[in-house]
């Protein structure tokens, strides 16, 4: 990444020790929640209202963390890939210069700030 006069330089072996750590916690805490349970330890929903809820609504929140996991995990990955590339610091999207402070905040931007803002507008929304 070349760095404008007025933005300091980026520590770029730093951040690549960052990522990496991110990186090995993530995968270890996404491995965990993608354990399945053992056989017969899982509770049916039973006859009455309310049996199981709170396992339910636990294994449902499990899933939801899992998903915001791998999704860091995969930007996490692609961040490192554009190190080695020797892109890292130029927007995915738009090729647009990354500022040294948003690396800085978040090392795994692959976006410029107004890239980012359209990817989240355009996302499709969950429910």
């Amino acid at each position: 990444m070349s760095a404008s006069s007025d933005e300091p330089t980026l520590d770029l072996e730093a951040i690549r020790r960052d990522l990496e750590a991110r990186r090995d916690v993530v995968s270890g805490r996404v491995s965990g929640l993608a354990q399945r349970p053992e056989l017969g330890s899982a509770q049916g929903f039973g006859k009455r209202i309310g049996d199981g809820t709170v396992e339910a609504i636990s294994r449902l929140t499990e899933i939801g963390v899992g998903r915001s996991l791998e999704s860091g995990l995969m930007r996490t990955e692609r961040a490192l890939a554009k190190l080695d590339e020797g892109t890292y610091g130029i927007c995915d999207r738009c090729g647009a210069t990354i500022p040294a402070g948003r690396l800085r905040a978040m090392p795994d931007s692959v976006l410029c700030v107004a890239c980012a803002a359209t990817a989240r507008r355009d996302a499709p929304r969950r429910r």
